[in-house]
């Protein structure tokens, strides 16, 4: 019976979207094998998880940068809020990843260029962004690769704006020490059961904003 259930709700799906999905995995997949700790998971972020990263944006309120694109599951859903293509970035250093991003979207900028000197690249100009949204793995990465990102991303981002970023661990994925020389504050977003493995959504902001 199991087993019928599941597959009622694949065939329930519509031809475009399952083919999305699967070709996601596919690529995610390839991805991991290749370099695991860079991609940090077996299988795209699920759409309940990109409804908590986006859930700030407001369509009508400037440039959103996003960080690790991968297969685009955040992309579509930055998009999805009503953002016009021309106001993302997204940052993808992975080729095939970058690829398949210019491939699926066509109007959305493709950038393959390091997290940490992203503003080299952005077509828009520091204290332009309102969100950064990330999908790096931050828990694979150094304290300070954590502090050059988060510094630049704030160079980037005007004053109110915000970095989000989720991680499997129900604690941020920055230490204090880092935020506190940065002058930043973090608060729990959200989180989903609904995600493999399960996510918590953390906002990153400056303090007193």
């Amino acid at each position: 019976m199991q087993h019928k259930s599941k597959r009622s709700r694949a065939m329930a799906l519509p031809n475009s979207e399952f083919r999305t999905r699967a070709t996601e995995y596919l690529d995610f997949l390839a991805a991991w094998v290749k370099k695991p700790r860079q991609t940090a998971s077996v299988v795209p972020s699920s759409r309940y998880l990109a409804r908590l990263m986006v859930a700030h944006i407001d369509p009508e309120d400037g440039r959103v940068i996003e960080l690790g694109g991968g297969t685009g599951v955040f992309t579509r859903a930055i998009l999805g809020t009503g953002l016009p293509p021309d106001k993302l970035e997204v940052v993808e250093i992975n080729p095939a990843f970058a690829r398949g991003l210019r491939r699926h979207f066509p109007h959305v900028s493709v950038l393959e260029t390091p997290a940490q000197i992203v503003s080299t690249a952005t077509a828009g100009e520091a204290g332009e962004y309102q969100t950064v949204i990330s999908g790096l793995p931050l828990l694979a990465m150094d304290r300070q690769m954590h502090a050059d990102i988060l510094s630049e991303s704030f160079r980037m981002l005007r004053p109110g704006g915000a970095f989000i970023q989720f991680t499997y661990s129900m604690r941020p994925p920055v230490s204090r020490e880092i935020l506190d020389a940065l002058g930043l504050e973090v608060v729990r977003a959200g989180q989903t059961v609904r995600n493999f493995p399960p996510a918590t959504v953390f906002r990153f902001f400056r303090k007193g904003e």
